[in-house]
């Protein structure tokens, strides 16, 4: 992967946050990812969120794991801490981390290849453990770097530019973290920059795990009838995309409308998709309930966005296994070592 730097420049009236930061301090290198690509509207989402929450940037942990979507932390707050593990380790690896320093703010942004199909198994122990991070899935239904095969979330029917349609049921990350006991969930729609920023700025306070599932276009590869994740939901025609590695630059794609209503949108090849924001009547915090709503939107060929479901009341992973509230990283070795005679009483419980 190679990184571009940004100029140092901006201009001298431009907003500060609390820190007396600009959101160019909390930018990263310049994005080598297709022109018009949803990950980069992602990008910037993320950018206000954490300038409006005036983050200190070395107070934020960026992980990652492998794909079009693990390439994203390079791309804003360069001044942060940051992993990119292997494909589907991200959850793992922070939650090792943020079992050695509670105090960062974490932030893993992953792909629905990355947490659905490799990293499932991974995404499920962050969810059971209450990890505390803002979890992000940018999420298209394709593996774009190997050239776009099908991921877990595809649709039935989705058609690919060569074999035969995918037949199998898509995993919905909403519907999996609602029934596995995430404590807070979103669904949003990169081209929504309005509705996505909120939705980060309460995961990052969130105290637990919080999931932001983006529907983030893949403007290369997902240009297939039956796709939920891009280029069709409800599709009035189909475009086979041009067998070429040149991508023609393209507009943002941007959506405006309403709580309660339900848009459709057009995308780059023509086709529309269908999104629908919650209505404020909508009470996020019955499992039962939102579970029960997700699936009569999905059945009726609807994207549900908006906050899903929040449950404040479940204990994170520290206050589950009674840590202290010093991060281990600042403990002296003296603390942390249980001594000579701890030890044998502790291995004599497994002979």
């Amino acid at each position: 992967m190679s990184f571009i730097a940004k100029p140092n420049v901006s201009h001298p009236g431009m907003p500060k946050n609390s820190l007396g930061l600009s959101q160019r301090d909390y930018e990263g290198t310049v994005s080598t990812l297709c022109a018009g690509c949803g990950h980069d509207s992602v990008t910037a989402a993320i950018i206000q969120a954490v300038f409006e929450l005036g983050i200190e940037p070395h107070m934020l942990a960026k992980m990652s794991g492998i794909g079009c979507s693990s390439k994203t932390p390079a791309y804003f707050v360069s001044q942060a801490h940051g992993f990119n593990s292997v494909h589907g380790r991200m959850p793992s690896v922070t939650t090792g981390a943020n079992a050695a320093n509670r105090d960062l703010t974490y932030i893993g942004v992953s792909g629905d290849g990355d947490s659905l199909s490799i990293g499932v198994g991974q995404f499920v122990h962050a969810i059971r453990r209450n990890l505390n991070m803002c979890y992000v899935i940018e999420n298209n239904g394709v593996y774009g770097l190997t050239k776009g095969q099908f991921s877990a979330s595809a649709d039935i029917g989705s058609k690919p530019k060569k074999g035969q349609p995918n037949l199998q049921e898509p995993i919905d990350a909403v519907s999996t973290a609602l029934s596995l006991g995430a404590t807070y969930i979103a669904r949003s729609f990169s081209g929504d920059k309005e509705q996505l920023v909120p939705l980060l700025k309460g995961a990052l306070m969130h105290r637990g795990f919080a999931l932001v599932d983006i529907v983030s276009p893949c403007v290369t590869f997902n240009d297939h009838e039956g796709s939920t994740k891009s280029y069709a939901h409800t599709r009035q025609f189909y475009h086979n995309v041009i067998n070429m590695d040149y991508i023609p630059p393209r507009e943002e794609i941007k959506a405006a409308y309403d709580d309660g209503e339900a848009m459709p949108i057009e995308m780059h090849d023509g086709s529309t998709i269908v999104l629908r924001k919650i209505d404020r009547e909508y009470e996020p915090t019955s499992r039962a309930a939102s579970f029960k709503y997700l699936r009569e939107r999905f059945n009726a060929g609807e994207i549900t966005t908006g906050l899903l479901y929040l449950d404040e009341s479940r204990a994170e992973m520290h206050e589950l296994m009674g840590n202290v509230d010093t991060p281990l990283t600042q403990l002296p070795l003296d603390e942390l070592h249980p001594g000579k005679e701890e030890l044998k009483k502790l291995q004599s419980r497994y002979r």
